[in-house]
């Protein structure tokens, strides 16, 4: 299935033009009462976190409450279709993730389209995920792992939070671009993969720093690589995989959409308030502590971004025949 992706970049340019006159009363008056931000997973997760981080910003900012409602299932799709039949007013809004990109593609039969059907309103953090291995394996670099991996085909498991997953799609494009033959084993979420993949029944990872660095600290895991095409400043000392795969580049982000149509004035407030946000030391120190960095911009540098990643992901899709559980 292709993606108009010309016509959502037209859609991100329309909301992201801030007025060159006087703001209207929508702007004036937005919020007029509390406002929702629906996260796809369960409270306390990664994105819960980043949710309630810009929630607590917003509504002192703002002067509402900016509730955080947790709508985990159906692969991140209950959340977005209840954003997206939600009032066009600015009142609900969208912690969007990597999956609404990947979504888009793995998914046949949607009630939505997340490209047509959501606007961007800003981005909040751009973070790497690790590839982590099992300290029985034996490799300490992306080299020696993809040289143990080619010497024994098929029998490496490779765990990931679920199909369609950030972690599953970062291992699919390594396999792809590698040339490895590895197994996948996809959990009900991430702490049972992780907890595997510590006690040894998984040989690999690619998962986020917040929750492997702990397990890396101590010595029960062992990280051979970032994701980003960059190091992480967290784990300056560990390489990327593009270092030895060239062009690999898998990144966690996050950012807040709108449900289409709501007032332009809206949006370009709250861009302007998430801006404010990301520049503020306090925010800018949280999301180091999660291992990322501030992705501040506009509406439409937002909607590049979703339409480059829903593109990437959907290639990566057909190409390696991925359907969803």
């Amino acid at each position: 299935m292709k993606f108009p992706r010309r016509q959502f970049l037209r859609l991100a340019a329309s909301v992201a033009v801030v007025p060159l006159l006087s703001p209207t009363a929508w702007g004036q008056t937005y919020p007029t009462q509390p406002v929702r931000i629906v996260v796809s997973v369960a409270a306390g997760s990664n994105p819960d976190i980043l949710a309630r981080l810009m929630g607590q910003w917003l509504s002192e900012r703002l002067g509402h409450p900016f509730v955080i409602e947790n709508r985990p299932g159906g692969g991140t799709n209950i959340a977005t279709e209840a954003v997206i039949r939600s009032p066009a007013d600015g009142h609900t809004l969208l912690l969007v993730a990597p999956s609404s990109t990947i979504n888009a593609t793995l998914y046949e039969k949607l009630n939505f389209n997340f490209i047509r059907d959501i606007a961007p309103v800003a981005g909040i953090i751009h973070m790497p995920n690790l590839m982590v291995v099992n300290t029985s394996v034996p490799a300490t670099t992306v080299p020696e792992f993809i040289a143990y991996a080619k010497a024994n085909p098929g029998r490496i498991n490779m765990a990931s939070p679920g199909i369609g997953s950030g972690p599953h799609m970062a291992g699919e494009l390594f396999k792809m671009m590698s040339g490895v033959n590895m197994v996948h084993v996809p959990y009900r979420g991430n702490v049972p993969a992780l907890t595997d993949l510590v006690g040894g029944q998984v040989q690999v990872m690619f998962d986020g720093i917040p929750t492997s660095i702990g397990h890396i600290r101590s010595g029960r895991l062992r990280a051979l690589a970032v994701t980003t095409a960059t190091r992480s400043e967290v784990l300056p000392d560990i390489p990327t995989v593009a270092d030895f795969v060239p062009g690999y580049e898998m990144s966690a982000w996050f950012g807040v959409g709108a449900p289409r149509n709501t007032p332009v004035e809206v949006l370009n407030r709250l861009n302007r308030e998430i801006n404010a946000g990301l520049a503020d030391p306090k925010i800018k120190a949280r999301l180091a502590e999660l291992g990322g960095t501030a992705l501040a911009g506009s509406p439409i540098d937002f909607g590049k971004l979703i339409a480059a990643e829903t593109d990437k992901w959907g290639k990566l899709i057909r190409a390696a025949n991925i359907k969803p559980e």
